[in-house]
């Protein structure tokens, strides 16, 4: 009962003071009640307002550093964009680069008929020496047609399926290729290795050859059309008792960075009369 009461009385007293308040604050005259609640909660207040300035640089700091996470996963996004970019146009330069080259070999032997395929696949071991690529008999491509690239020889047509062909490279053991030396015109039979180096047999002992000397094929027996490019001497072994000499040649062609090949469709041997064809 008496708690009822208490709480009656502050009720009627907070009442009270309100009352007084408004008819202070009506009649314009001095409001002690609002200067002492000023008094008291003014301190409050510039307390509440230096703890909560922390608060809120901490939260800006915090909006801060998720607007920079979103700006960092954006320019990720677009550095990946303009580096796949960079690759795709340094694809198509070096594929263009490599059209040229063919067009201008294409140039230099207007008399061929040659056929661009794709190297799409190289023997997996180091036994033999062949790649395989996406032409086949239904493209014309048939057994023993050379096979080159702009920079000279590769090899020549070992199988041929109908959409896809093997290619036989100069450095596999089991091929062997009439050549000459062009400053000199000495012959001899270049034939491959378990190295990605040539060498070439058979050369008369009259006949000089030094390193840097070029080697081309000589067109002798056939199979390969006369003057293309197979390489240039490293070394010559000479032997005393050798009946002939024998030179290590390397390649003109990067066997293992084959993409483009041309076959040759058809030639007749000795037609090309004019200068050697180079790289």
């Amino acid at each position: 009962m008496e708690s009822s009461r208490s709480r009656l009385g502050a009720v009627v007293l907070i009442l009270a003071l309100v009352l007084v308040w408004l008819v202070l604050d009506r009649v314009g005259a001095s409001n002690p009640l609002r200067d002492a609640f000023a008094e008291v909660l003014t301190p409050a207040q510039l307390a509440l307002g230096r703890l909560g300035r922390p608060l809120t640089r901490l939260g800006e700091r915090v909006q801060h550093l998720v607007s920079l996470e979103r700006d960092n996963t954006s320019l990720r996004e677009e550095l990946g964009t303009l580096r796949n970019q960079v690759v795709l146009l340094r694809e198509a330069q070096i594929e263009n680069e490599t059209l040229r080259r063919e067009l201008s070999f294409k140039s230099a032997v207007p008399s061929y008929r040659l056929l661009s395929a794709e190297v799409v696949g190289h023997d997996p071991s180091s036994l033999l020496h062949y790649v395989i690529i996406d032409r086949g008999a239904q493209d014309g491509i048939r057994r023993g047609m050379p096979v080159l690239d702009s920079e000279g020889l590769v090899g020549r047509v070992s199988e041929a399926s109908a959409n896809s062909a093997m290619v036989m490279l100069l450095t596999d053991p089991s091929s062997s290729v009439a050549a000459l030396i062009q400053r000199t015109r000495g012959t001899g039979v270049i034939q491959g290795n378990l190295t990605n180096e040539l060498r070439m047999r058979y050369i008369s002992p009259d006949d000089p050859v030094e390193p840097g000397d070029v080697v081309l094929t000589s067109g002798l027996g056939g199979n390969f059309p006369k003057r293309l490019v197979i390489g240039h001497v490293v070394r010559v072994d000479r032997g005393d008792v050798e009946m002939f000499q024998e030179a290590v040649v390397a390649p003109a062609v990067n066997m293992r960075d084959l993409e483009i090949v041309l076959v040759v469709l058809s030639f007749v041997p000795g037609d090309l009369t004019e200068s050697p064809v180079t790289p």
